[in-house]
């Protein structure tokens, strides 16, 4: 069974089990118009800040392999950590003859990440992913040793140290194990330091390219249209970038130029008609665009059961015969008698809702029935399964 709500422009269907959830926010949601369909479509002011960026400011990702020392035996053994563990106390002054001398399992081979923000400098502190390379059962209460982080043209960028966060636990006992998070992965918040600056070019000596984070023609006329008329020359070179020029007063402040550019407000547009769709929850999220075309739905439905049990015959006391096992199979079909629902031109997906949740259909055949309006061309709308 299904639960539909219309949220702002928005009609939104979750399966009954979510009843509870939607019931709390509901003080919420009575602070927001509701109406029986789809809300016209109302123009909101957008910041340029919110919805687009500058062309070659962006975020740089660097990756580094590391030791995890201090786990409480559930770390690894694996050759590659054993070599790793050696080399490491060689160049720290230990004396070991041979790799295998090395028999602790509270050492784990990692993988570190980061990802550094534009314009990031020497001394800048990062939050540093690790997780676990090889067998290691856990990397709670781990602290990883001081890692190079390189980018990947091979260039040390930053170093990462210190103490694993992993948000749970995980302890296995006797056979039994029990775990409250994943505990092979985990973060370490400030733990990386920047060893060097991130240069950023903004823009060249004339002007800039601005970035829609959604490609968008109308959209990118309207920023460019906003821009000249408030600030500087602009126009769109396609659906997601736009030119702008630097005014002479701003030619050596461009940070200032930049401040007042991505303060402007430009009214938005009509979304492309989109269906979203959660097959892991059942829940599914419409557009206000979305129409349908004239159609007819038939949802109907079959189950097939197959219960099997195993016995033994046991042959009669002189027969001397031997024990052998049977198994017997049951097989029943339930066929649930199926329902019409006719479709009128421009009818709103929120109307189909409302009838398949009359029928009570299950999540799993929402889904199918839209997939099939997809198919069948009656759809007006893009229809994405995440």
């Amino acid at each position: 069974m299904w639960f539909s709500f219309n949220l702002s422009c928005f009609a939104v269907a979750v399966p009954v089990l979510a009843k509870r959830w939607v019931a709390s926010l509901l003080p919420l949601l009575l602070l927001l118009p509701f109406g029986g369909g789809f809300c016209p479509v109302q123009a909101a002011n957008l910041r340029l800040k919110d919805i687009t960026h500058i062309k070659g400011v962006r975020l740089n990702q660097i990756v580094g392999y590391g030791l995890v020392v201090g786990l409480a035996k559930t770390g690894d053994q694996s050759r590659s950590t054993l070599n790793a563990e050696f080399n490491f106390l060689r160049n720290m002054g230990g004396r070991l003859a041979n790799p295998n001398d090395i028999r602790s399992t509270n050492t784990a081979a990692v993988i570190v990440t980061a990802t550094i923000p534009p314009f990031a400098k020497a001394g800048d502190r990062l939050d540093v992913v690790v997780s676990s390379m090889a067998d290691s059962k856990s990397l709670e209460g781990g602290v990883l040793v001081s890692t190079q982080l390189q980018a990947p043209s091979g260039e040390i960028i930053a170093l990462a140290q210190g103490p694993i966060s992993t948000g749970g636990t995980s302890v296995d006992a006797g056979g039994s194990s029990k775990r409250t998070a994943i505990t092979t992965t985990g973060r370490i918040p400030q733990g990386g330091i920047m060893e060097r600056d991130i240069q950023t070019d903004i823009g060249d000596e004339y002007g800039m390219d601005v970035i829609l984070d959604r490609t968008d023609f109308t959209m990118a006329q309207r920023v460019a249209e906003t821009i000249t008329k408030q600030l500087a020359p602009a126009r769109a070179t396609d659906a997601s970038t736009i030119r702008v020029n630097f005014p002479d007063k701003f030619l050596d402040n461009r940070v200032g130029f930049i401040s007042l550019m991505e303060n402007l407000s430009v009214n938005s547009i009509d979304q492309i008609a989109k269906i979203v769709v959660n097959e892991r929850t059942g829940t599914i999220v419409i557009g206000n665009a979305v129409r349908l075309l004239p159609a007819a739905v038939a949802h109907g439905g079959i189950t097939v059961t197959v219960d099997t049990t195993n016995s033994v015959s046991q042959p009669n006391a002189l027969a001397q015969g031997e024990s052998i096992g049977v198994t017997n199979s049951k097989i029943e079909i339930e066929e649930k008698p199926g329902s019409l629902i006719q479709l009128s031109a421009n009818s709103t997906l929120s109307d189909l809702v409302g009838a398949l949740n009359a029928i009570g259909v299950t999540p799993n055949d929402l889904i199918s029935i839209l997939q099939a309006l997809k198919a069948a061309g009656s759809l007006e709308a893009e229809l994405q399964i995440i």
